[in-house]
């Protein structure tokens, strides 16, 4: 498994978001809603409104996963 290096910030959301949303929606989320920055290298995790499912949203230096 490849994964983040180094000290890294893990960002929770504490309220449930529409799981429609792909990777750039999620990180629009974070730029709009929580006013950071969603390449910065921390990893924000989203969970369903049932609280069965989670996303995470990740800059790996080419792309958001």
């Amino acid at each position: 498994m490849i994964g983040p290096t180094g000290a890294v910030r893990v960002m929770v959301a504490t309220k449930p978001v529409d799981f429609r949303k792909g990777a750039e929606g999620l990180a629009a989320l974070v730029r709009e809603t929580i006013r950071a920055d969603p390449f910065d290298g921390a990893i924000y995790v989203f969970r369903a409104k049932r609280a069965d499912r989670i996303k995470l949203v990740y800059w790996d230096g080419t792309g958001v996963c």
